[in-house]
């Protein structure tokens, strides 16, 4: 029987493998599968394939369920060395990303009633393919996949 933590990695490979881009058979056994301590991957999770993440510089690629959330955090500094600037750049899909700033007044994000009062920045961003978004350091944002 496939294992759960197989069944939530062949769900991403499929997302991955739809979004066109070539990736080798080493890059899809690596997948990161974050839950992030929540058990509720459906919800709140995602799917990551590193390319590089050092104390400068990180280069991965996203991959979310149908409406799965990453939670709102920021990019701290830490130890004296500014947090990582982060450039969302959306390949296949649509993905809900939300800033600070001016609330939009509906949003399209369904956030489970059971996390709402976690999420505290709801300037709306939509991301389609080939549309991008820089965030700079010490910005608070989440995202959501689209359906």
């Amino acid at each position: 029987m496939e294992s759960t933590l197989n069944k939530k990695r062949n769900k991403i490979i499929d997302i991955y493998k739809k979004s066109g881009i070539y990736f080798t058979d080493v890059e899809l056994s690596k997948i990161e599968i974050a839950d992030f301590d929540l058990n509720d991957f459906e919800n709140i999770g995602l799917g990551v394939i590193i390319y590089i993440n050092t104390e400068k510089v990180c280069a991965k690629e996203l991959a979310l369920l149908p409406l799965q959330i990453c939670p709102q955090h920021k990019h701290p500094m830490i130890g004296g060395l500014t947090g990582k600037e982060e450039t969302f750049r959306c390949r296949w899909g649509t993905v809900y990303l939300y800033v600070e700033g001016e609330n939009t007044k509906q949003i399209q994000a369904k956030i489970p009633e059971k996390y709402y009062k976690d999420f505290t920045v709801f300037k709306e961003i939509i991301l389609n393919p080939g549309d991008q978004h820089t965030l700079y350091p010490e910005t608070w944002h989440w995202f959501q996949g689209g359906t």
